[in-house]
């Protein structure tokens, strides 16, 4: 079994803050793996069991995913990186979506003893994340997505495959200000959780993309 201690990242942030693409970043930066709970989903769908079949029926109604059930994936997944010998850092995206679930999540890292933990808030307000999320794009070809902010409000297509730029379908004012409130009711106490802990590092999305992705860099080489 492997002593190595990895360094762990968890990003957290109102919808539209930029988390994937500062996990992008440092991914690119500094060699860490990724993972996020939307990915552990769809993979678990996959399955044909009666969790699978379950879960793509609760996610289909756009329902989340009982923090158990969530818990459990990560538990799992974790488990198997623990065991990767070459494993230098480790990007969280997702997740904790309640203070329960950050709860969970430190017992998860407890169990299998990483203790060094760094929680970056990629902080912007609730005014700038509803007016990104009715205004960014989506690559109808290739599904890239374009954040409104800084230069890439200026593009016409798609920088990766010039395809069509289309808005998302989930990106309608109604469902924006569920997300947003779900963050403010359920999100938040996991962040002020954090706070109190002493892990929490907070970084200004407000800024250009690459005074963000600065200000994470020196967060993370940072003793």
């Amino acid at each position: 079994m492997s002593n190595q201690q990895p360094q762990i990242i968890v990003l957290m942030g109102r919808s539209g803050c930029g988390k994937g693409t500062q996990a992008k970043f440092i991914q690119k930066e500094f060699g860490f793996d990724y993972l996020s709970s939307g990915d552990l989903l769809r993979a678990r769908i996959k399955k044909d069991d009666f969790s699978g079949k379950k879960l793509n029926k609760v996610i289909s109604k756009g329902d989340l995913a009982p923090t158990f059930f969530i818990s459990h994936l990560w538990s799992e997944k974790i488990g198997e990186k623990k065991d990767k010998l070459n494993l230098g850092g480790l990007i969280i995206d997702g997740s904790p979506r309640s203070l329960l679930e950050a709860e969970l999540m430190d017992d998860i890292f407890e169990w299998y003893e990483w203790t060094n933990i760094k929680v970056i808030l990629l902080d912007i307000s609730n005014k700038e994340a509803f007016g990104r999320l009715t205004k960014r794009r989506i690559c109808k070809k290739c599904g890239q997505q374009i954040p409104w902010i800084g230069q890439s409000k200026k593009l016409k297509r798609c920088p990766q495959c010039g395809g069509e730029l289309i808005t998302r379908f989930d990106d309608k004012p109604e469902a924006i200000k569920a997300r947003l409130d779900f963050y403010e009711k359920d999100v938040q106490p996991a962040v002020d959780y954090y706070k109190k802990q002493g892990k929490l590092i907070r970084v200004s999305g407000e800024q250009p993309i690459e005074d963000v992705r600065q200000e994470v860099k020196k967060a993370l080489i940072k003793k």
